[in-house]
């Protein structure tokens, strides 16, 4: 009776106890263990569902559960991403040295490839984006990179669309930023330049003289045709001379023989005149 006794009042103490734990575990359950179990996925990403290292899942934006410590959920953005390519000095296929920069913009388009192909997609992408434009712009000569810019960068898109298919990225542009040329190279141009604008003027002035010429010799065929063109030419010319107040002026010798000319034919009329008044008074 007594032992029976004791068991069963140490029986009903360890009831508390019994309890507590429960409740500790209950406790641990909803403070610890259940919010690891959420996961928060944005609307620009895609979460990639480890289950004991094996991917069972892509998980769509919102609230997603997961097994703590059995499941890891990968978090990957698919926006696109801006990535600068670091200035690269490159000789030209001309022997000229340059230096380029250039960006790419490119995005995740399988987010499972871009975590299990590939440990960094961005350190991957950054070193093949500047192998790659330096491979492209050596094989082109300065001036083609000057002129033909647009080519390059769709030649570069193209090797690294290639590239990192693969990795479920998908790069959307690829541009030339910069182009730092030597100076010895820019003083070059600059004298290229200029010899260009001279033998324009040239070739604009020639052209002016050729259409001048084109146009005085119309001109003097019409005077030819008509004498007294001339004449009316030269007279607007001493117009034109005396607008300055010049002291001496000096006719050309087709108007001197005009006037003498003139001068003769005034003469006869004026004999002509004479001979007729003579005739009526007799």
């Amino acid at each position: 009776m007594c032992w029976s006794a004791v068991a069963a009042n140490k029986g009903v103490a360890e009831v508390p106890v019994l309890i507590g734990v429960v409740a500790g575990v209950v406790g641990f359950l909803l403070f610890v263990v259940l919010p690891l179990s959420f996961r928060i996925v944005q609307q620009y990403e895609r979460g990639v569902q480890f289950r004991l290292g094996r991917v069972i899942a892509v998980r769509e934006p919102g609230l997603r559960l997961i097994i703590p410590i059995v499941d890891v959920l990968k978090r990957v953005s698919m926006r696109i991403v801006t990535l600068p390519i670091q200035a690269q000095t490159i000789i030209t296929r001309d022997n000229v040295t340059v230096d380029i920069s250039a960006v790419a913009y490119y995005r995740v388009v399988d987010a499972t490839k871009s975590v299990v192909a590939i440990e960094n997609v961005v350190s991957a992408i950054n070193q093949i984006a500047q192998t790659t434009l330096r491979k492209i712009v050596g094989q082109h000569a300065l001036d083609e990179i000057l002129a033909e810019t647009d080519r390059i960068n769709a030649a570069i898109r193209e090797i690294l669309d290639t590239t990192t298919e693969e990795w479920g990225v998908v790069v959307t542009l690829v541009e030339l930023k910069d182009i730092q040329l030597p100076e010895s190279m820019k003083r070059a141009m600059a004298r290229q330049a200029e010899a260009e604008r001279e033998k324009r003027a040239k070739i604009i002035a020639a052209e002016g003289e050729a259409l001048a010429a084109a146009a005085l010799g119309e001109a003097s065929d019409t005077m030819m045709a008509h004498p007294l063109a001339l004449q009316l030419r030269n007279l607007q010319t001493l117009m034109e001379i005396a607008v300055d107040k010049n002291s001496t002026v000096i006719f050309p010798a087709p108007l001197m023989s005009t006037i003498q000319e003139l001068g003769a034919f005034l003469a006869k009329e004026g004999a002509v005149a004479e001979k007729l008044a003579a005739a009526s008074t007799g």
